[in-house]
C-alpha cells in the first residue's frame, strides 16, 4: 500500500482516451459470462500483446517459457504504471501453443564481414483478462513496452531511464525493478527511440532481412510493445451477496462472523519499523472500528485473546480507566484524555494500550434477530479482529478458516507476503459460503485469480473483492470498515452499493476511489432482496 500518490498521470490518461467516464447500470440487460467482473470504477477487458526473445538453437520450451516471464514480468510494471490491472500473477501464464519459432542470424556491423553466429527467434503472443479505469472503456490499444530478459544487466539503465526515480521506484531497484518500469516516461520514450534509430541504421549496414539480423536488434533493451484491449467484459448487471447463507450460519451456527486483519502500514520496501501505536495503520484499525460500530449498533466487548484488562492501564504508577471501548477509541482518534493526562503522559498511555491491544485477537458481539421468510430467528454477528500483521500467515490462516466474511487491510508484499496463495491449501478454507477483501496494492493479480481453486465449489462459495491497481493508507481502515457494515447493516445492499460504501473518500478521479476495485465470483448468486426479503434487527 502506498502513502501519498499523484494524479497528475492520471488525468492525463484521462484526456488522452478522448471519453468521459461511464459507471455500471444495474438496469442492463447485457449478458455476462463467467469471466465477468462488478465494479464501480474499473472496466473488465481482454488484453494482448506479442513479444519476442531469442534463445540458443534447440532450446526446449520450458526454458523458452522461463525466458519468455522474465520479458513478460516487465510488462506488468509497464501496465501498473499505465494504471492497468492484469489478472496473471505477473503475467507468468505463457501458452507455450502461441510460439512461432524460426533461425535466424545474428550480425555484428563493427566486424568486417562477420559470419554470424545463429540463433532461435521465438515469437509469442500473450493474452489475460485486464481492469482498466472507465475512461478507457472503449480505447482500442496502449502504446507501451516491454524489456529484454536480460535487462537486470543495465539495471541502472532502464532506473535512470524508465522509472521515475523517486523514493518508491528507489525501493525496487534492486531486485524488483519490473515493479516500476515506466515506458510512457518522457526519458524512456527518448532513449525507446534512440535505440531504434542505432537498430535501423545498423539493419541498413547488413543488409538486414527477417533471417539476417544486427547484434543491436537482438541485444536491444526496450522493445515497444502494443497492448490490444479487447471485449468489455464488465458485469452489467445487479448482484447481491448470499445474504440468506450469511444468516444461516457457516463457520458457526447462529452466527454472521467476520473476520477483520489489520497490517502494519509501516513502508516495509523501504525497510522501516514502527512502534504499534505509531503506526498509521493502527488508527486506521481504529477508524474501521468505528464505522463498523455506527452501522451495527450494539456490538459489545466480548473478549481479548490473550487475555488482557481493558478498562485500566498503569503509566508512571497511575492508573487510567476507559470504562467502554468506545473510550478507547475516543481517546486514540479524538484525542478525548482521561482527567490528568499530558503531552507526556498522552504517548506513555498510547503504547500502554497498543500494547494490549496490537496483537490480540479481539471478539466483539451483537445480538440481533432475523426474519427470513416470515420465520424469525436469534442471530450473533460476530467480529472477530486483530491488529499488527505483518508478514507471518498465522492470523490471516485463522481469520480465514473461521470466518464468513474476511477482510484483510494491509501491504501485499509484491504477492509474496503472508496471503500468498502458495502458503495455502484447501483446507485453509471454510467450506461454508464466504466473501474474501483483500485490501492491498494490486490484489486483483496477486490473489484472485488462485484462491478459487483453492476453495471448495470455487466461485458458488467465494466471492473475492480485490484491488487492481496501488491501494493507500490513508482512510483504508474506515474505508474497509464501511465495507464490512455495508454487510451487517441490515439493509441487504447490493454488490454496487457495497463498493460505494468502501470507497475512498478525497480524491479527485473516479477510479482513483477504490484502486480500480473487484468482485468476482457473484455471478453465480441467486439472492434476490425482493424475492427472498431479510429483516435483520
Amino acid at each position: 500500500m502506498i502513502h501519498v500518490r499523484s494524479f497528475a498521470r492520471l488525468a492525463l490518461l484521462a484526456l488522452a482516451t478522448g471519453l468521459s467516464g461511464c459507471s455500471a447500470s444495474d438496469d442492463s440487460d447485457a449478458s455476462t459470462s463467467e469471466d465477468d467482473l462488478t465494479s464501480l470504477t474499473a472496466r473488465s477487458r481482454t488484453l494482448t500483446f506479442a513479444g519476442v526473445v531469442y534463445v540458443a538453437p534447440g532450446t526446449s520450451d520450458s526454458s523458452i517459457i522461463a525466458t519468455v516471464r522474465k520479458q513478460t514480468q516487465s510488462a506488468f510494471g509497464a501496465l501498473r504504471e499505465a494504471n492497468v490491472g492484469v489478472n496473471s500473477r505477473e503475467l507468468k501464464d505463457v501458452d507455450a501453443k502461441t510460439f512461432v519459432k524460426s533461425d535466424v542470424t545474428v550480425v555484428d556491423p563493427a566486424i568486417a564481414n562477420d559470419p554470424g553466429r545463429k540463433l532461435m527467434r521465438v515469437a509469442y503472443t500473450f493474452t489475460d483478462n485486464a481492469v482498466v479505469p472507465t475512461p478507457m472503456a472503449k480505447r482500442s490499444s496502449i502504446a507501451l513496452g516491454v524489456l529484454n530478459p536480460n535487462y537486470e544487466a543495465q539495471n541502472q539503465r532502464v532506473f535512470d531511464e524508465c522509472t521515475t526515480r523517486d523514493a518508491h521506484a528507489t525501493e525496487f531497484r534492486n531486485g524488483s525493478l519490473w515493479y516500476v518500469f515506466d515506458p510512457s516516461l518522457k526519458t524512456c520514450t527518448t532513449a525507446m527511440a534512440k535505440e531504434q534509430k542505432a537498430i535501423d541504421a545498423d539493419r541498413t549496414k547488413i543488409g538486414g532481412s527477417n533471417v539476417r539480423l544486427p547484434k543491436s536488434e537482438v541485444e536491444r533493451l526496450y522493445i515497444p510493445t502494443v497492448m490490444a484491449l479487447g471485449r468489455d467484459a464488465t458485469n452489467t448487471k445487479i448482484s447481491y451477496p448470499e445474504y440468506d447463507r450469511l444468516y444461516a450460519g457457516g463457520v458457526e451456527p447462529g452466527k454472521v462472523v467476520i473476520g477483520m486483519v489489520s497490517g502494519m502500514m509501516a513502508d516495509w520496501a523501504a525497510g522501516e519499523h514502527h512502534e504499534l501505536f505509531e503506526d498509521q495503520g493502527y488508527d486506521m484499525w481504529f477508524g474501521g472500528l468505528r464505522e463498523i460500530f455506527a452501522a451495527r449498533p450494539g456490538m459489545k466487548l466480548a473478549s481479548i485473546e490473550p487475555k488482557e484488562d481493558l478498562t485500566a492501564f498503569v503509566v508512571d504508577g497511575k492508573t487510567y480507566t476507559f470504562p467502554t471501548f468506545d473510550d478507547l477509541i475516543k481517546f486514540e482518534l479524538d484525542r478525548v484524555n482521561p482527567s490528568g493526562i499530558t503531552s507526556t503522559t498522552r504517548p506513555k498511555l498510547q503504547a500502554a494500550i497498543a500494547q494490549k491491544l496490537g496483537l490480540h485477537w479481539i471478539t466483539f458481539e451483537a445480538p440481533v434477530q432475523v426474519t427470513v421468510a416470515g420465520k424469525t430467528t436469534p442471530v450473533t454477528i460476530k467480529l472477530q479482529t486483530y491488529f499488527g500483521a505483518e508478514g507471518d500467515s498465522t492470523p490471516h490462516k485463522r481469520a480465514i478458516k473461521t470466518s464468513d466474511i474476511f477482510v484483510y487491510n494491509g501491504h501485499s508484499y509484491i504477492g509474496y507476503g503472508p496471503l500468498d496463495p502458495s502458503r495455502f491449501t484447501a483446507a485453509d478454507f471454510p467450506k461454508s459460503y464466504q466473501v474474501m477483501m483483500i485490501n492491498g496494492c494490486v490484489s486483483y493479480n496477486y490473489y484472485e485469480k488462485d484462491y478459487f481453486p483453492l476453495k471448495t465449489g470455487g466461485t458458488a462459495n467465494l466471492e473475492l473483492v480485490t484491488n487492481g491497481l496501488e491501494s493507500w493508507v490513508n482512510e483504508s481502515g474506515p474505508a474497509m470498515g464501511r465495507f464490512v457494515g455495508a454487510f451487517i447493516d441490515g439493509k441487504m445492499n447490493s454488490y454496487t452499493a457495497i463498493l460505494k460504501a468502501a470507497q475512498f473518500k478525497g480524491y479527485g478521479y473516479s477510479w482513483g476511489q477504490d484502486a480500480l476495485r473487484v468482485v468476482d465470483g457473484e455471478l453465480d448468486n441467486v439472492y434476490d432482496p425482493k424475492k427472498k426479503p431479510i429483516t435483520v434487527k
